[in-house]
Formats: C-alpha cells, sequence, structure tokens
C-alpha cells in the first residue's frame, strides 16, 4: 500500500485534492455518472484532512451516497489519509449543512481549469471572499425577466465606484437566479480589480456573527471587518426583519460603506418599500440606488436555461424534450434545474438512455410531488389574521396571550408546512432560536391531546392555507 501524505504536504488548496480524488473517481464509475453526479460538485474549503463540497440539492447527498458510498470513502482516504472527513453544503438550502464521515470528491473539467487571483498586500492572506466561482455573467441566461437587473450587474462589474447603482438592490421570488447575479459581480470585480475586499454573506449569517460577537464581547472588531469592504454582497436582507439591534449595527455600516463611496449589493424576495418590520431609515437608504426585479422566466429562457444546464451537466437533449420540460415546468430555474437531475437519477436508475417516455415520467414525478408555495411569511400573515394580531407584534419579545398563541402556531404550521430549517423558522420570527421552535411545537402538539377542538381548527387552518397557496 503506497504512502499517502498530508494535505499539507500535497496539496494548497481544495481543488487540487479534489481534482486528484477526480482521478481516481473517474477510473471507478460509468462516464455518464461521472459527468452527472460529480463533475457538479464543487470544493469549496480545505482545513487539514476535512474538505468542504458544495452540491446543487440534498437530492445530490442522498443519490451518491447511496450508490457510491464506498467509491467516495475509498478515494478520500487514498487522497487526504484515514481521518479524512467530507461536509456537504447545499447550494439551495443555505441553512442545511450536512456532515459526513466520508470522503471527499471534486472535479474541476480540464477544459476550464479554475482560476485563482493571487491576494495583494492590502488583503489579508486567509480573507475569503465566499463567493461560488461557478456564479458568472457567462452561466446566467438573459431574458425578459431579466434584463435591467442583469444590465445593472455588468455595468458595476465593469465599471466599479463609476455608476450611480449604490446600493443596487435586486428582488424576486424563490429560485429566479438572484443569488447567482450578486455573486456573478463579486467574481467580475475581484477578476477585473484582484486588490479589491469583497465579500458575500446571506443575512441570516450576518445576523449569526453579530450574536457571536456580543456573546464575546467583539461588536467593534466585527463591525470595522465590514466597515473595511471595498463591496458588501448581503443575499436575502429580508431576514434582518425583526431583529432591531442587528438593523441598528447594519444602518452604521451601509452609512460608512455607502459614504466613503463603497459598493453594496443587497437581495430580497420584496422590493424595500414591502419589507414590513424594518427600520424605516434601512428602507429609505436601501431605494438610494437602483431597484431591480427578477420576474420568472418566459418559456423562451426556460429553454435557453435548460440547454446549458444540461450541456453543464454532459447531455445532450433535444429540442423536443427541451419544450416539453419548459412548457410544464415553469415555477423557477431551480425547479428546472430540479427536473433535470431527477431525469438524470431515473435515466441512471434504470440504466436506460434519456428518451421522450422517460422525460414524460419525470415530469409527471415532479408535477405530482411539487409542494405547496407555501412560505413561512405567508403562513404567519394568516394566523395573524385569525388572532387579529399584527403581525410585527410576534416577531417582538411581547408576552401577550394572543400574540404568544399566534407566535407558537405560526411556528408550529411552519415546520409542518415548509422544508425550513427550525434555525431559518427562528429567524423569521424576531431572531429566535431552534429551542424556542420545539418548544412552540411541542406546546401545540401537547394541547392537541387536551383540546380537540383546538386540534380541529388547527387543521381546518392548515388546510385553507394548503388549497390557498396550491
Amino acid at each position: 500500500m503506497r504512502e499517502v501524505l498530508t494535505n499539507k504536504e500535497l496539496y494548497s488548496s481544495p481543488h487540487e485534492a479534489w481534482k486528484e480524488c477526480l482521478k481516481l473517481i473517474k477510473s471507478k464509475v460509468p462516464f455518464l455518472t461521472y459527468n452527472s453526479w460529480f463533475l457538479p460538485i464543487k470544493p469549496v474549503k480545505l482545513s487539514g484532512t476535512t474538505l468542504k463540497i458544495e452540491v446543487p440539492n440534498s437530492f445530490f447527498i442522498e443519490w451518491i451516497d447511496e450508490h457510491y458510498n464506498t467509491v467516495i470513502n475509498d478515494t478520500i482516504k487514498d487522497v487526504l489519509g484515514e481521518d479524512a472527513r467530507l461536509i456537504y453544503l447545499i447550494l439551495d438550502g443555505k441553512d442545511d449543512t450536512i456532515e459526513e464521515e466520508v470522503e471527499e470528491i471534486q472535479e474541476v473539467p480540464e477544459e476550464e481549469p479554475v482560476s485563482y487571483v493571487e491576494p495583494t498586500n492590502n488583503i489579508p492572506p486567509d480573507f475569503n471572499s465566499y463567493l461560488n466561482p461557478r456564479y458568472s455573467f457567462d452561466s446566467f441566461i438573459k431574458g425578459e425577466g431579466n434584463q435591467l437587473a442583469r444590465a445593472a450587474a455588468i455595468s458595476i462589474g465593469e465599471n466599479l465606484h463609476k455608476t450611480s447603482f449604490n446600493p443596487f438592490f435586486v428582488y424576486g421570488g424563490v429560485g429566479l437566479g438572484k443569488t447567482h447575479l450578486i455573486q456573478a459581480v463579486g467574481n467580475r470585480i475581484i477578476t477585473k480589480h484582484p486588490g479589491k475586499k469583497v465579500i458575500y454573506l446571506s443575512a441570516d449569517l450576518f445576523t449569526v456573527e453579530f450574536v457571536e460577537a456580543i456573546q464575546s464581547n467583539k461588536v467593534n472588531e466585527f463591525s470595522n471587518f465590514y466597515k473595511s469592504m471595498d463591496v458588501l454582497i448581503i443575499d436575502d436582507i429580508q431576514f434582518l426583519i425583526g431583529k432591531e439591534k442587528t438593523q441598528d449595527l447594519f444602518f452604521h455600516i451601509f452609512n460608512t460603506l455607502h459614504q466613503s463611496g463603497k459598493q453594496i449589493i443587497l437581495s430580497s424576495d420584496k422590493p424595500p418599500k414591502d419589507l414590513k418590520g424594518l427600520n424605516e431609515r434601512l428602507i429609505s437608504r436601501f431605494q438610494w440606488g437602483l431597484t431591480a426585479d427578477i420576474q420568472p422566466p418566459d418559456l423562451e429562457t426556460r429553454v435557453a436555461i435548460l440547454k446549458k444546464k444540461s450541456e453543464n451537466y454532459g447531455i445532450s437533449l433535444n429540442n423536443e424534450i427541451l419544450e416539453y420540460i419548459a412548457h410544464n415546468i415553469t415555477s423557477n430555474i431551480r425547479e428546472l434545474e430540479g427536473c433535470l437531475i431527477k431525469l438524470l437519477a431515473n435515466s441512471s436508475f434504470s440504466s436506460r438512455d434519456i428518451d421522450f417516455e422517460l422525460v414524460k415520467r419525470t415530469v409527471k414525478e415532479i408535477s405530482t410531488n411539487r409542494p405547496a408555495n407555501i412560505s413561512i411569511d405567508y403562513i404567519t400573515k394568516t394566523v395573524c389574521e385569525y388572532y387579529k394580531v399584527d403581525e410585527n407584534k410576534v416577531r417582538e419579545k411581547n408576552r401577550k396571550k394572543e400574540v404568544v398563541r399566534a407566535r407558537q402556531l405560526a411556528m408550529y404550521l411552519s415546520k409542518k408546512l415548509t422544508k425550513s430549517s427550525l434555525k431559518t423558522i427562528g429567524l423569521h420570527f424576531g431572531g429566535r432560536d431552534h429551542s424556542t421552535v420545539i418548544h412552540a411545537y411541542n406546546s401545540v402538539e401537547n394541547e392537541f391531546m387536551q383540546d380537540e377542538q383546538f386540534k380541529e381548527f388547527v387543521d381546518g387552518l392548515r388546510s385553507k392555507i394548503e388549497f390557498n397557496a396550491s
């Protein structure tokens, strides 16, 4: 058995380690499997013998773990040593991080090597922008619904500090490409301006880091770090709703950056004026620059997206198949990609080529299992309307009986009707932690056992939410 050196002696980056893993994996799995399931995986971070990789969704993890767990384990141990450990980061579920005591895999296509930007003297060697390099303008499909947002984003990326688009505020529904677009700006900036400090993070992560800074008495250090950025990119800014202290700090960081001419880029599910529960002075500042929306893609754009993504997976689909999928999957880009992944899975499971019959079956499965479009905000609105409680009250530290009841029931239904994590649900209710959500859930469940009428009422309310959101 060959001697395996430590990764510190062999690999200076996760990309190098992953590339070595891919060489081994490529010789052990079928070509279609390799292209479909291992090529889309991206290496993120290498710490000792722990490798973090990013996958498009949880289905990837389940499929790979079920069918190629042994291959992965053996490969990563060969490359990184017996103590090697793999952590999955799910791209479409920011709150879900799954840690596996397994090994890593990842591939960087030889024809498209990852390019690195060497840090300059004013950027610490360990600085991480947290930008995903696969999010680029080249891979962002232009359509009727995103023309303004895309054009403005490119302008900022090409002409940093020379546009009036500051802040640049992008809004739209789930899965329409907001995260892709705002990260593409950051990637373009660091390519054209290697000396600029660009950082990307979600609003909920910003909140978590702020709480940790308070607990460790490092608030000034935390604030100064973000004030030192040349470009600050915050995703899902709506998660600051109900978090007054976090909003106050972000207000000062925003002012400092804006007054210094630094670029601020934000995304949200709603336009600034509709962010109820957010401080008015923040809403006002969010409208200082350019606000642009992203609409669901039209048929032609959906076809173009499917064609691009299928090419990325190494498969070729004819126009009849592409148009059939595009006609039947209409809600967002993420669901289009999910359909392609499911199609690849069905093809692998049945050991058959992708034909029209397989496509029709896959689309039918997706349509049958498609969850209702139910959001935590919609659940909260419905519950508060019944109890005649202001929605903002359930996000505050309000202990009035009717407010507590509405808050607990909204948390309970959010856990039942959405795929959101406990952490995400808690963030929607004033930044409460997961234990509060668990307590609310258990309280409602316990009351069911004592009050049959209350259970019937909740079942009826749940049915109403599901019906109206479907």
